[in-house]
C-alpha cells in the first residue's frame, strides 16, 4: 500500500464496526450456532450459510438459524440462546481473522496520524476478549460495545461515545450493515460500507457515502475525501 503522508487524511478518527468489517468472525459464529442447534438434533450449517444470519445480534442469528432448520418457539429460543453465548464466549478466536488488507490499512492510517476506534453491537463480554485474543486491542483508541452505553447502533449514542473516548475530533465510520450506516448518519458523520462483510442484500442498498471492496482502498479513499 502506498504511504499516505501525515495530515493528508481530513479525519482525526476512523471508526469501525467489528464483525463483518474488521474481523471475519463467521467461522466462530457458525460453530456456536451449530453447537447450540445440535443440542436439539438440528443439522449443522456450512459456514457460508451462516453469513445471512449474522449482523443483527446473537438472538436474531439464532432465530434465523432455527427458522431455516425447522422453526422454533420462544421457549426453544430462550433455552438455546445462553447455550450459544456460553459456547461462543469460550471459543471467540478459533477461526476469526482480520479481513485481507486490514493490518496494512491500519498501519497507513496510524502513520498518517489518524486514531482508530471500534463501535460494535457485540457485547463487551465478547468484544474485549476477542480483540485481546487476536492481538489488536492496543491499536484502538476506544472500543465501544453494544452494551457499553446502554443502547446500540443505529442509535447514535455509542458512536458519539466512541468519538469522545478516542479524544474527539472529525470522524468517519466504516461498517457492513444498515445499523452501521444508519448509526453513522444519525450521529452526523460520514460513512463507508464494505462489500465483503455480513451483508443481507446488495451493498448499494445501504446507501453509504462510499463503498470499498478491499481494505487496500481505504487509506487512499480517505486521503481524497472532501474537506
Amino acid at each position: 500500500m502506498a504511504n499516505i503522508s501525515p495530515d493528508s487524511i481530513p479525519f482525526d478518527i476512523v471508526g469501525f464496526d467489528l464483525d463483518g468489517t474488521l474481523i471475519d468472525t463467521s467461522g466462530d459464529l457458525a460453530a456456536a450456532v451449530n453447537y447450540a442447534i445440535a443440542t436439539i438434533g438440528r443439522p449443522a450449517f456450512p459456514v457460508a450459510s451462516i453469513h445471512p444470519f449474522v449482523g443483527k445480534g446473537a438472538k436474531v442469528m439464532l432465530q434465523r438459524a432455527l427458522d431455516a432448520s425447522g422453526g422454533y418457539d420462544e421457549a426453544m429460543l430462550t433455552k438455546l440462546l445462553p447455550v450459544l453465548l456460553d459456547y461462543y464466549e469460550q471459543n471467540l478466536a478459533i477461526h476469526s481473522v482480520p479481513y485481507p488488507g486490514l493490518l496494512a490499512a491500519m498501519d497507513a492510517l496510524t502513520a498518517a496520524g489518524v486514531k482508530l476506534a471500534i463501535c460494535t453491537n457485540k457485547a463487551e463480554r465478547f468484544t474485549i476478549p476477542l480483540m485481546h485474543q487476536i492481538g489488536l486491542s492496543d491499536r484502538f483508541a476506544s472500543i465501544v460495545g453494544g452494551d457499553t452505553v446502554g443502547v446500540a447502533k443505529p442509535d447514535p449514542a455509542p458512536i458519539h461515545a466512541m468519538i469522545e473516548r478516542a479524544g474527539g475530533g472529525r470522524a468517519i465510520f466504516v461498517g457492513d450493515t444498515i445499523n452501521d450506516i444508519a448509526g453513522a448518519r444519525n450521529a452526523g458523520i460520514p460513512n463507508i460500507a464494505v462489500s465483503f462483510g455480513f451483508l443481507d442484500g446488495p451493498v448499494e442498498d445501504l446507501e453509504a457515502d462510499a463503498i470499498i471492496h478491499h481494505f487496500d482502498e481505504l487509506a487512499p479513499l480517505l486521503a481524497g475525501w472532501p474537506t
